[in-house]
């Protein structure tokens, strides 16, 4: 009978307001939705160098990464090797006259480059060109 009595006299509350702390959340969750989006995914890839000039592109061409981890990615989606040509023929097989891109990382496996090119070629693409950095020019 203590507690109810205080209650009634206008005595301290010992109850947590959480009405501040979901308003906070709810601006979080707002803020994180709409920046997700604009957020750029993809592999940090260490380039070859060559001396070789870039091609001028009339099209917009697919890029296909390799990471050193062995990790493929197929334009932004992440795909297994054993899964690679299927999907490049799906996403890709009506318009195999379009450029593909391959961007390996240096210390990639040449087997797995070499395989993954195989894939490329066996799916119908004729139009296959390398990523590399340009070679910084020493002075």
């Amino acid at each position: 009978m203590g507690l109810n009595s205080s209650k009634r006299r206008g005595g301290l509350v010992s109850e947590i307001n959480v009405t501040p702390l979901v308003d906070v959340m709810l601006v979080l969750l707002i803020v994180f939705m709409i920046t997700a989006p604009m957020m750029n995914h993809g592999l940090e890839v260490d380039l070859p160098e060559t001396t070789a000039k870039s091609l001028n592109q009339k099209e917009e061409p697919v890029i296909v990464t390799l990471d050193k981890d062995g990790k493929i990615m197929l334009g932004k989606i992440e795909v297994s090797q054993a899964m690679f040509r299927q999907q490049l023929e799906k996403a890709y097989g009506k318009n195999t006259d379009q450029p593909i891109f391959l961007q390996a990382d240096r210390e990639v496996a040449y087997g797995m480059v070499v395989t993954i090119m195989a894939d490329i070629k066996d799916a119908g693409f004729d139009k296959l060109g390398m990523i590399t950095q340009p070679k910084e020019e020493t002075p």
